[in-house]
């Protein structure tokens, strides 16, 4: 809602505000004439002292005249903050707060703490911006430090400040200079993320959002929130985020909350905060014996606050109790904060106790959300009950009941809209927005179907169904647009290599898009940009935004200075070396690397030819890696090398696809010609055949095209010389592979030429692996005894095996990895001797049958002849009758003694078929070869 405002009517509001609560604090010092309200005769005024008793331990609390900088402090503003924090959220409160003002000071003026880096090589300096290093023991135990202001902020206010201005205009004096401190020491938000005590509270009340905040995940803009933005001369507003926190409540309210929601602090905070709030106003009266001492306002006028500090504490059952209010002040607050704690815990525990006996299939995150949202809206009504009651009983009567119907009514909205909250529905949420973004990449004329509305009008689920429904959207562009989700999820942090098949499961299901599609697009995402998979390269929503904010700053000041006269003076001088670049640089915290990545995006083809030569660097290895395979002391394992060769070639076709995509943009730039000679001999082969079988005539300059398709100077030839040394280098290189069939057919071949180096790494990696297919295979291994590997076969690796030889069939080749593993799952191995009837002609066909060793025969009945056929290794049985679901025709044979039969049963065959519709589509496919063979052969006879 407040979001959108524009920045300079902001900044006008927090001049405002800031000034009026200066003021405030000022008349704390010197307040001559609002005393005079509170004279117990005056006339008319709701503020003046009354005539009753106000007891405190048993007598009479004796009162004079009081300015009212404390009563406007304690009474309004500090209410007026929690509400702001329910109903607008903190981007509101975050936008006009006087302190996050005051913070800013420092960088406003350019005032701040710097470190100087110095390139050893080149001897440039530069200076970054110093930030709180999340690894530091603040950056660890930052909420316990504002819990812990917090704490004192409460127990001071009822021991030293509550009624003495003097006092309170310190404290807040003192807060104001240490705002402004830590805006020098630290940069971007500091002061509000790591130190401030309201901090802790705004994410009790506004987390995970507002009543009538807005939802940054499903925002069209770019800033959002509360987010540090700047405005530009030309008044477009601009992201002046340095990622000074990660994840940022500016950036995204609700996924810090999501984040943070397992977290041990963030249940000390929400528990813990509501027996502090209930100890603080429980305390006036433990102290005074009565409610009305707080009711009646009179803690706010007692002047002699700092004279009380060693009298009795409490007052139980007319009796005071003789510990000084200085001690007992804190063990109250302290130990309803430890009750608080505990008796939420207690609680938590109790409702997954009753979650898992009455299987009411709640996630421990959803359990945890609730009890929050029940604990938000519980404290925040206690919290008015008594927060600004002294000025809210001066009211009528009548505006009274108004007054707690409204809080009683949003805070009930609040709990409604919180409560369906859900970490699955923020996510669904978040994907479906991004590919909406997606989707109008695609530039779809969606109108005829939305009926005046846009795509930015579509709910999450409405999103997904007109995908489904788009004439235009084949399964190429799915893919392209499943492809820019993950790209982007990926950029963002907002999942990684590992967990990006889990979060974006969902999204998948929506698209019918399968794992090895999946793993297929990280494959691609992997070669044209390495550094978005590597896992010790920390990405954050909040670092991009840094990143863009530079990016975008930079590009309008080289807008500026080409627009100079001398432009040819421009071009000569070292514009990154000019003082604007230098403070950009500075303000925006920017490395060497981060700036030449930045830079080389400016120049399209200078990015195109980076990216290019990048991709012909990965060719060499995956080549090496090709002929380690075709070694002859591994010819023996032709079928499991078949298998890992394959994988190798699919990769050196994305990479030289790729390389043909940068040498389209680049057309007829000078560096072209040589990347494409260079493509040419390093893979002559793949680039044939995807010239061939592609139409890549019409996207490359003739003289491109001519290069690539005439041979090489050097002729291609595949070495010899590879000790098994090299090879086993290469096997555990593919190791690291994500397919898991890739994975366990590596460790297979080691364990053939090395079985001591197998089972080391069985041993040591084993944790790595998540499939069950490569557990197996290193459960074999570690069963292994050292005599008894030398004659170890594939037949030892039982899943393994199927997998080979399903894969290696005339039926199944290339099929995805996934039906591959749940075919061999429900597969069956049998063996047969010579002369043994497999099928017989009239036998209903109930399984699919694959030859993997031995011979067999199909006798035709044709007439009155029988014609037989014989069968190799790698056929398939009877899959037409199995897809038919008829009878078989014709009797199969063995022909020798162990011929082995691969059966999968038309149960499991159709139930894949009804899950996987990829699936589905390539048997179609392959039956359709089928029979056009068959046709033609039988056109011959």
């Amino acid at each position: 809602m407040f979001a959108q405002l524009p920045e300079r009517r902001m900044h006008w509001i927090r001049w405002t505000l800031t000034v009026g609560w200066l003021l405030i604090v000022a008349s704390l010092f010197y307040d001559p004439w609002t005393s005079a309200l509170t004279v117990s005769d005056h006339p008319w005024s709701p503020l003046r002292i009354p005539d009753t008793c106000i007891q405190v331990q048993g007598k009479c609390l004796s009162e004079q005249p009081y300015p009212l900088g404390t009563t406007l402090f304690w009474g309004a503003i500090v209410p007026a903050a929690i509400f702001i924090l329910l109903v607008f959220g903190h981007e509101l409160w975050r936008r006009i707060c006087p302190l996050s003002f005051l913070s800013q000071i420092p960088r406003a003026l350019g005032w701040q703490r710097q470190f100087k880096r110095e390139n050893k090589k080149t001897g440039k300096v530069r200076y970054e911006l110093a930030k709180v290093d999340p690894n530091s023991w603040l950056g660890r135990n930052y909420p316990y430090v504002q819990f812990g202001w917090l704490f004192a902020g409460l127990c001071g206010r009822i021991l030293f400040f509550n009624a003495d201005r003097l006092v309170l205009a310190g404290w807040l004096l003192f807060t104001v200079a240490a705002a402004i401190a830590v805006g020098y020491w630290y940069g971007g938000k500091s002061w509000c993320q790591y130190f401030c005590p309201m901090a802790p509270v705004q994410s009790i009340y506004s987390e995970p959002g507002g009543l009538l905040s807005s939802k940054a995940h499903t925002s069209e803009q770019l800033v959002t929130q509360s987010m540090c933005r700047t405005v530009l001369p030309d008044g477009k507003e601009q992201s002046a985020c340095v990622a000074c926190q990660n994840p940022c409540i500016d950036i995204d309210a609700e996924r810090t909350y999501w984040n943070s929601l397992n977290k041990p602090e963030t249940s000390f905070l929400r528990y813990g905060y509501v027996g502090l709030v209930i100890g603080y106003f429980g305390y006036y009266y433990l102290y005074a014996g009565n409610w009305n001492y707080y009711f009646s306002g009179a803690w706010l006028r007692q002047s002699d606050q700092l004279a009380s500090l060693l009298d009795p504490g409490l007052y139980l059952f007319g009796q005071a109790i003789n510990i000084p209010k200085l001690v007992a002040v804190p063990a109250v607050l302290g130990g309803c904060t430890a009750l608080g704690y505990w008796g939420g815990r207690w609680i938590e525990k109790r409702a997954k106790a009753y979650n898992q006996q009455h299987q009411a299939n709640l996630t421990t995150e959803i359990i945890r959300h609730r009890l929050f949202t029940l604990w938000t809206f519980g404290i925040f009504n206690f919290f008015f009950i008594f927060g600004g009651r002294p000025l809210v009983q001066l009211l009528p009567l009548s505006v009274q009941y108004l007054y707690d119907l409204g809080l009683v009514t949003l805070s009930t909205l609040w709990l409604y809209k919180t409560w369906r909250r859900s970490p699955d529905l923020y996510s669904r949420e978040n994907l479906a927005n991004r590919f909406r973004k997606q989707l109008e990449k695609l530039q779809f004329n969606v109108s005829q179907f939305l009926e005046g509305r846009t795509l930015s009008d579509l709910n999450t689920h409405e999103v997904y169904v007109l995908a489904k429904v788009l004439p235009g959207f084949t399964r190429e562009k799915r893919h392209h647009a499943y492809k820019g989700v993950v790209r982007e999820a990926l950029e963002e942090g907002y999942v990684n290599y590992s967990s990006s098949l889990e979060v974006l499961q969902q999204m998948r299901q929506e698209l019918g898009i399968t794992d090895d599609e999946h793993r297929l697009v990280l494959e691609e995402l992997g070669i044209e940009d390495p550094e978005l998979l590597n896992p010790d390269r920390q990405r954050s929503l909040e670092n991009q935004i840094r990143l863009s904010g530079y990016r975008k700053s930079l590009e309008r000041l080289i807008l500026l200075q080409r627009k100079q006269p001398d432009r040819t003076a421009f071009e000569q001088l070292s514009f990154q070396d000019s003082a604007a670049v230098r403070s950009l640089r500075y303000q925006y915290s920017i490395t060497p690397q981060e700036e030449e990545w930045i830079l080389s995006g400016f120049s399209g083809n200078s990015s195109s030819v980076k990216k290019a030569e990048f991709l012909l660097a990965q060719l060499p290895e995956l080549i090496g890696c090709y002929r380690a395979l075709n070694q002859p002391m591994l010819h023996k394992h032709k079928a499991v090398l078949t298998l890992l060769q394959e994988n190798i070639i699919h990769k050196k076709e994305l990479i030289v696809r790729s390389i043909l995509e940068n040498l389209s943009l680049l057309q007829s730039d000078s560096a072209a010609l040589s990347l494409a000679q260079s493509l040419q001999q390093a893979s002559p082969a793949i680039l044939g055949e995807i010239l061939d079988q592609e139409n890549w005539g019409d996207r490359l300059p003739s003289e491109i095209l001519q290069c690539l398709t005439q041979p090489g100077a050097m002729p291609v030839s595949c070495s010899l010389e590879f000790s098994p040394q090299e090879i086993l280098e290469h096997l555990e290189a593919l190791l690291q592979e994500q397919n898991p069939i890739t994975q366990a057919a590596a460790l297979y071949v080691i364990a053939q030429l090395d079985a001591e180096r197998s089972q080391a790494i069985a041993r040591n990696c084993r944790h790595q692996f998540n499939s069950h297919v490569v557990q197996e295979a290193i459960n074999r291994l570690l069963s292994w005894h050292p005599s008894s590997t030398a004659n170890s076969s594939l037949t030892e690796f039982p899943t393994l095996e199927k997998l080979v030889y399903l894969f290696n069939s005339d039926f199944f080749h290339r099929m995805q990895s996934a039906t591959l593993i749940a075919l061999a799952e429900r597969a069956e191995v049998r063996t047969y001797n010579r002369g043994d009837v497999i099928t017989e002609a009239g036998d209903t066909c109930r399984e699919l049958l694959l030859l993997m060793e031995g011979d067999a025969r199909i006798h035709y009945q044709t007439g009155s002849e029988v014609r037989v056929e014989k069968l190799h290794p790698g056929q398939t049985l009877d899959e037409l009758e199995v897809l038919a679901h008829s009878n078989s025709e014709n009797t199969i044979v063995t022909g020798n003694d162990s011929t082995r039969i691969l059966a999968i049963s038309v149960d499991a065959f159709d139930d894949l078929l009804d899950r996987d519709p990829d699936f589905a589509r390539r048997v179609l496919e392959l039956e359709s070869r089928q029979l056009q063979r068959f046709v033609r052969s039988v056109q011959l006879y």
